[in-house]
């Protein structure tokens, strides 16, 4: 086969997804690598050429990528992940929108141009949790405990801010990764506990879990993704959604990654099509107890912010 990957400036040097790259290239397949924010594209003759039987996108947000890929899906050619559904995970307010209206599991969300607004969110939801809107990779994820500590909270630049009530948790994340769906589980240190637990790596991946994470993929129309959740209380809180993340730690990620474009590539793109996401394939028993059904927040109206 022949592909290409859409490769932003800030992973030109990462082993996901050049590793998956070269392991494609072994298989005898034909990869392209473009960088869109590096290089000077000839964007009609690159994208109408159609000579490539996929396009992968592993891009930053707003990065330039997605409008290539955009452009790509536009004219009939297949994209791994789907254009829309990328865009969709990107924008974290629009993706609670989404998520809350297809009742997954996610925090009653606020949102705002400045920190400072969200002051006006009522007290008994404090400690929040405040990040930008288009953000990833845990960057500029602040934990704020009351309305004194926003000032803390403001990033450099401006840009739009969430907010969302802290769920109480172990001081680890659940990372679930999908691949074509086949499901894996590993713990990771959370962003807003830097001195939480340090024990990460593997873990098995409860029935509970993996349905949510499948229903993740149906909801949003995506393939290679990624979810994070805290286990709360009340059960799992979908916390994050990440389209062509790292799989840091999935077994033999960059065989099964590469495996996954291949089989999405001859499919045509899968789940963004319109083909409901699969039933997961989780590789190791279920261990994790997970509790009730986590409940939402009563809306509460609040000037000054946007309440999701």
């Amino acid at each position: 086969m022949k592909l290409c990957f859409l490769v932003e400036e800030l992973y030109r040097c990462d082993g996901m997804p050049l590793d998956v790259v070269r392991r494609l290239s072994s298989w005898g397949h034909q990869v392209d690598v473009v960088r869109p924010g590096g290089s000077l594209l000839r964007v009609s003759e690159e994208v109408r050429a159609g000579t490539h039987d996929a396009w992968v996108l592993k891009t930053v947000s707003g990065g330039p990528g997605l409008t290539l890929l955009e452009a790509a899906a536009a004219v009939g050619l297949t994209t791994v992940n789907d254009a829309r559904s990328i865009r969709a995970v990107r924008d974290k307010v629009l993706t609670s929108i989404i998520a809350r209206q297809h009742g997954l599991p996610v925090p009653l969300t606020y949102s705002a141009p400045r920190a400072s607004m969200f002051a006006d969110v009522p007290g008994e939801l404090f400690p929040l949790v405040v990040k930008p809107a288009d953000g990833s990779s845990g960057r500029g994820v602040r934990l704020v405990t009351d309305p004194a500590g926003l000032a803390e909270a403001e990033q450099p630049g401006g840009g739009q801010l969430i907010a969302q009530p802290y769920v109480p948790n172990p001081g680890t994340d659940l990372k679930v990764y999908c691949l074509a769906g086949e499901f894996h589980a590993t713990l990771r240190r959370s962003p807003i506990h830097p001195d939480g637990p340090a024990d990460e790596g593997p873990v098995p991946l409860s029935a509970e879990v993996s349905a949510m994470a499948a229903e993740v993929g149906a909801v949003f129309g995506l393939d290679l993704y990624g979810i994070d959740v805290v286990l709360g209380p009340d059960g799992p809180v979908i916390v994050d959604i990440n389209d062509f993340p790292s799989f840091r730690q999935v077994p033999d990620a960059v065989s099964r990654v590469a495996g996954a474009v291949l089989d999405l590539a001859r499919a045509g793109g899968g789940a963004g099509r319109g083909v409901r996401a699969p039933a997961a394939h989780v590789p190791a028993a279920p261990q994790f107890s997970l509790g009730r059904p986590y409940s939402h927040p009563r809306p509460v109206a609040a000037p000054g912010a946007v309440q999701l």
